[in-house]
């Protein structure tokens, strides 16, 4: 029996490509366990008699409480995953600790995939969006790393099996839809 890579893969599937989201979705969480340890010194700076068993009692406390909000974005980050395989394109999706969702579409039935890398942050920090238009509706995935070199591979997979996918009119299918306005 082959080695399965995720619970619903059925056994004549062959897994070509996963990838997830920008670690940028987990900066709330990233804020909020950096504060922590600055809340945690507090008392000792304001009383600074209390002397170092408070500072370094409090930055533990702070790192630990830290840790704990940290937690949930993490979850939420690593447990969402987009996964290509031979037959069907996954989408799982971990919101919170205990809300989980799962998109299965058909390779066959991809019309097109585009990109966009919208912004000044989204540019520096090399994350956009992925917009996959399929018989169904449009899927679209916001805070992908590197979007360009995602869809291109998404398209390779899709040419590979003899999808043929189409971009907007007037439009390649390695351009973003901010170029088609243009």
């Amino acid at each position: 029996m082959p080695y399965k890579y995720f619970a619903d893969q059925m056994d004549d599937e062959e897994v070509l490509f996963v990838f997830r989201k920008h670690p940028v979705v987990m900066r709330k969480g990233l804020v909020l366990a950096m504060t922590a340890p600055l809340l945690g010194v507090i008392p000792a700076a304001i009383k600074p008699e209390l002397g170092f068993g408070w500072f370094f009692g409090g930055l533990g406390i702070g790192i630990a409480v830290g840790m704990l909000l940290m937690f949930p974005a993490w979850i939420s980050w690593y447990y969402t995953m987009f996964i290509v395989t031979d037959q069907r394109f996954i989408q799982m999706s971990q919101k919170g600790m205990f809300n989980r969702s799962l998109v299965d579409i058909a390779l066959s039935q991809v019309q097109m995939v585009n990109y966009e890398v919208a912004g000044m942050q989204e540019t520096l920090l090399g994350f956009g969006t992925i917009m996959m238009q399929t018989y169904m509706g449009d899927l679209v995935i916001h805070d992908v790393s590197h979007p360009a070199k995602t869809q291109k591979k998404l398209l390779s997979i899709l040419r590979d099996r003899g999808i043929i996918s189409t971009a907007y009119p007037g439009q390649s299918g390695s351009q973003n839809n901010n170029e088609a306005e243009d």
